[in-house]
């Protein structure tokens, strides 16, 4: 049986796209066309026809990836609207209705609509940003330094791998398809032998990563089975959905949602802002447009914060206090209960503090990326403190449960001589130098160990030196 749903676990081009003519809450027309004709409308609204046809591609890559980005997880859908992206740019992209399309633009569309970008190993198509890099700043590519690059000499590849990094694929030849929304069309429960079942067997697998009370479903496999709907009713339970073990649409679009926060809070968490690096100074008084270290550490805050409370949106990681942060600290602030004044003030700041290290408290280490890549160069000894902290600490109680040789220790975030003497007993266990000490190669064992015991992939008890597995 194949596993391929498109537009569900492969990406397809949709035939045509829904656009919200307002910001994502704002009462506003929905207009639906064909996808090549908004691709080729934003490209018009967001681009000049004059730039270099090397910049041009690059900037429509960007485009067409943003809004399959949109639609593959169904970003909007998910959260119980109507449409598929908004005409907004502090959300989205600009679509200008009735507009008319440059020649150069229509021609460049035409040849590469169906193409789009992606990370190696990953199936969703990257969430492009962009911005115009001179009246405003983002963490993504600067439209403007398209131009100077491609006057260099740059090809599109070169142009977007030097924004978003080496480790980009452009995929083409993407089949087009009249997309309609992923739900299945009818409850999936106890008995049920699809596609479907595996799709979701698998979301709730990861999900569980950062919601430990549901369980671990197996085997993974298309079969609807009583692991399944244990792993369903609590998942229903957590998220106040009424449990009935059956995944219906409501059910099945919030699982969709909480997969998505789940894989975007792991990528969040992979850009490695230490708690020890936190400025504990107050400053409330930050000029529009001022680039503030604080600012950058609070848009970390918000973004991480976006992928559990969906009133708040995700912003750009640039440092500057702009009408989009304010917006999402105003939306903070609304759902903690705080006077939404949209400026960092010492009881925002707090509150916000406290938030985040209340997930990262309680953020199991599966939902983040291994450690080489999670806090590159940095090693833990006695003293230190900070979420990668949290991580080992998370590792090592867990493993300490199987592997009794390794005392149990509180996952505190400081790393204190209880976390120094499960590390070295670790490190004896491993064959690895007993130092005490956090380097790269230990982490990475950790890492190694925590995920096998974790998801049932149990080494022989021999592999064990000197230990019993019960």
């Amino acid at each position: 049986m194949s596993i391929d749903v498109p537009g569900l676990t492969s990406v397809v081009i949709p035939a045509s796209i829904t656009v919200h003519l307002g910001a994502p809450d704002e009462p506003a027309e929905n207009i639906t066309v064909p996808f090549i004709d908004y691709v080729k409308n934003v490209a018009s609204s967001e681009l000049y026809p004059t730039w270099p046809e090397e910049s041009l591609r690059a900037n429509i890559y960007a485009i067409i990836s943003v809004a399959l980005n949109r639609v593959f997880t169904e970003w909007y859908r998910s959260r119980g609207y109507n449409f598929d992206v908004t005409n907004t740019t502090q959300y989205d992209q600009a679509y200008v209705p009735d507009r008319g399309i440059f020649d150069s633009i229509d021609r460049i569309v035409d040849e590469i609509f169906d193409s789009y970008i992606s990370r190696p190993g990953r199936v969703e198509p990257l969430f492009a940003t962009f911005c115009d890099g001179r009246v405003s700043q983002c963490n993504g590519m600067y439209q403007w330094g398209t131009v100077e690059l491609a006057q260099q000499g740059l090809v599109p590849y070169e142009i977007l791998q030097y924004y978003y990094g080496q480790d980009i694929n452009i995929n083409t030849d993407t089949p087009v398809i009249n997309l309609q929304e992923t739900y299945p069309g009818t409850p999936l429960r106890l008995g049920d032998t699809n596609q479907y079942v595996l799709i979701i067997k698998m979301s709730l697998n990861t999900i569980s990563s950062n919601f430990p009370a549901i369980p671990i479903i197996s085997p993974i496999d298309f079969t609807f089975d009583e692991s399944t709907e244990a792993a369903v009713r609590e998942f229903q339970t957590i998220f106040n959905l009424p449990v009935t073990g059956v995944v219906d649409k409501a059910t099945w679009y919030e699982i969709r949602k909480i997969y998505v926060a789940v894989k975007k809070l792991a990528e969040l968490t992979s850009q490695g802002i230490l708690m020890s690096e936190i400025p504990s100074d107050i400053v409330s008084d930050i000029e529009e447009g001022q680039v503030v270290p604080r600012v950058q550490t609070a848009q970390y805050f918000l973004n991480v914060l976006s992928a559990y409370y969906e009133s708040i949106p995700a912003v750009d990681i640039d440092g500057m206090l702009g009408p989009q942060t304010r917006t999402a600290i105003l939306e903070f602030q609304k759902t903690m209960g705080l006077p939404a004044t949209g400026t960092i003030d010492e009881e925002t700041w707090d509150t916000m503090y406290n938030s985040i290290l209340g997930i990262l408290r309680e953020l199991p280490p599966t939902a983040i990326a291994l450690p080489a890549l999670l806090f590159p160069n940095i090693i833990y000894r006695e003293g230190s403190e900070g979420p990668g902290v949290y991580i080992i600490q998370e590792y090592l109680s867990y493993i300490s449960t199987v592997v009794p040789a390794i005392p149990a220790l509180d996952t505190d975030g400081v790393f204190g001589p209880e976390a120094t003497a499960a590390v070295i007993a670790f490190q004896n266990i491993y064959d690895l130098p007993p130092t005490g000490v956090a380097n790269e190669q230990t982490w990475d064992t950790i890492v190694s160990v925590y995920r096998e015991l974790r998801f049932g992939m149990l080494r022989t008890p021999g592999q064990f030196p000197g230990v019993t597995i019960n």
